[in-house]
This record gives C-alpha cells, structure tokens and sequence, in this order.
C-alpha cells in the first residue's frame, strides 16, 4: 500500500531508484541520439531520415483525391475527438488528465488541429493554381498533373522544407503513432482484463477514447503521404518519459496518494519490473506502426499503381536503390 503522505522515506526506497534508472538511461540514450541527428542535418544519417517537405504535409497520396478531402477528415477527426474528450472532462473534471489515455487523445487532437491549418493552408496554394490552370486551359492536366496540381506547382511544393510547424506536426504525428497503440492495447489487453469484475466498467464513452485514437490516425495515415523514419522512436520515448515525471512529481509535491495505473505504483517490491516491461513494451508498439506504414507504399503501388502516389523521401529511397 502507498503511504498517505508519501513522504521522503517512500521516495528513498531502493526499487524507486531502480525505477528512476529505468527511466534516465532510455532518456539519456534519446537525447544523445537527438544530438547527433542535429549534427546530421544534412543528407541522410543511419534512420534513413530526408528533409522533410512541405507538399508531404497536405497532398494526400492518392492521385485523384483532391486535397479538400484530407482537409476535410482532419477537421472532422477534431472534431469528434474533442467532443469526446468534452464528454470526459464533463463526467469526470480535469482529473481525467492525470491519465496517460487523456495525454494522448490531446496529442492526436493537436496532430489533426495543426494538419487542419496547414492542410487549409495548401488547398488555397491549391485552389489559387487550379484558378490559374483553368485560365490557361484544361489542356494543361491531362496527364501533367497529380491531386489536380500542375506539375510546376508540386515541384515547388517538393522542393520546400517543411519550416517549423511542418516539423512540429510530424513529430507529432510519430509520438501518436506509438503512443495510440500503446493506450489501446494496455486498456484492452491488461486493464480491462485486471479489473474485470470490480468497481470499473467499460462505457460506451470510455470505450470510444480507447478506440477513436488508433482508428482516426491509421485513416489519415492510409491518406496522407508523410514520412515514417525509426528515428521518431525517441519522441515516442520522450513522451512517456515525460508522462512518468509528471506523475512522479504529482504524487511528490501533491495530496494525491492513487496511482492510475496500478503498475505505476513503486510502493512494492516489484516495481523495477513493472517498469521495464513498460519500457521494453515501447518497442513492439512503435515497431508495429512502422510495419504497417513500410508495407503501405509497395502494397497501394502493387494494387492501385495509378492511383498511389510515394511521397518524396519513398521516391528518393527507390531511385537510391
């Protein structure tokens, strides 16, 4: 059991050490090799990563479908999402947000709020040169042209970095993606399991949340053209890192006695394993979503070859080789 006060004796416990060295040593790992990505801006490095460019953020990778749509999903996902989490807050109060669920609900709600901005940013760049295709004839896209661009358009589009909030949003984008998959599976897979049977329930609202998350961002994946390099693994891992110290510091500088996860609690013995298993687990959730999104080109190019359009850093990759 956790001690009321959670004084300085609970947090001198030698497993809470342990637990601490759990969470520094894939920190540190991460930011040193943050640092050395920083000095390796330039071409590629050993994460196979490529500047990232602005048309990859709002053309969808499909030929024919018109950015308006993406724009539209987008839009549509935030909304639903933050209904939802609305409702959360509504029945629950803001103490929903101590849970890790709650974090990255918020985190893909600001995924599809920034790709809303820039998706709205480039279907105007959009509607603005079919404007002047259309002034110069229809002659001009026959063949000439993909998501309805011109073909001088999208070689601007290419040839443009992503700037700040590009790459904000994509680092966004592959914290999400493992991050969704690591909510759902220990809701689905360990918390419903354990608690089955007690005081907790499984609601049509809190069912939505555990589910919602994971759908709507492997459809805007499925359309969207962006890039999934393994290097996003450490954002993956500084966001969990940084959901630990703060329930570390909530439960140090607070009343708050409860853990709401009960392999958070460094009360017993075991809770070194409990947290490397939550670290070891990172992996095969970042890994499953990097799978999928390695087998998206060659399966949509196998299947709908003139449909499916590789985004830029899949096309330098297939020249390369």
């Amino acid at each position: 059991m956790v001690e009321a006060a959670m004084g300085l004796e609970y947090w001198l416990k030698w497993h809470v050490g342990v637990c601490g060295l759990i969470i520094f040593l894939p920190a540190t790992g991460a930011a040193m090799i943050g640092l050395k990505r920083r000095k390796k801006m330039k071409g590629d490095d050993d994460f196979g990563i490529q500047v990232l460019r602005r048309s990859d953020l709002w053309l969808p990778c499909w030929k024919n479908l018109n950015p308006v749509w993406l724009l539209v999903y987008r839009v549509s996902a935030f909304g639903i999402m933050g209904w939802l989490l609305y409702q959360t807050v509504l029945f629950h109060g803001i103490v929903a947000f101590v849970f890790y669920t709650q974090w990255t609900f918020a985190l893909v709600m600001i995924y599809f709020a920034i790709g809303a901005i820039i998706s709205a940013q480039g279907c105007m760049r959009y509607t603005k040169s079919a404007i002047e295709v259309g002034e110069k004839g229809k002659s001009s896209q026959n063949g000439n042209a993909v998501n309805g661009l011109p073909k001088h358009h999208l070689h601007d589009e290419t040839y443009e970095d992503a700037g700040f909030w590009g790459h904000l949003m994509h680092i966004i984008y592959q914290t999400c993606a493992g991050a969704v998959l690591m909510t759902d599976i220990v809701f689905w897979c360990v918390l419903v399991p354990m608690l089955a049977g007690k005081t907790f329930e499984v609601t049509w609202l809190i069912g939505s949340i555990h589910a919602v998350n994971v759908v709507f961002l492997l459809i805007d994946s499925a359309l969207n053209r962006l890039p999934f390099p393994l290097f996003g693994f450490i954002y993956f891992i500084y966001w969990g890192v940084s959901y630990i110290i703060f329930q570390w510091l909530l439960h140090a500088f607070s009343s708050i006695t409860w853990w709401p996860y009960p392999f958070l609690d460094l009360s017993t013995p075991e809770a070194p394993l409990w947290y490397l298993g939550l670290a070891l687990f990172h992996i095969p959730c970042f890994w499953i979503y990097l799978m999928i999104m390695n087998a998206k080109a060659p399966i949509f190019s196998r299947y709908f070859p003139k449909s499916f359009v590789r985004s830029h850093e899949q096309v330098v990759h297939k020249k390369a080789a």
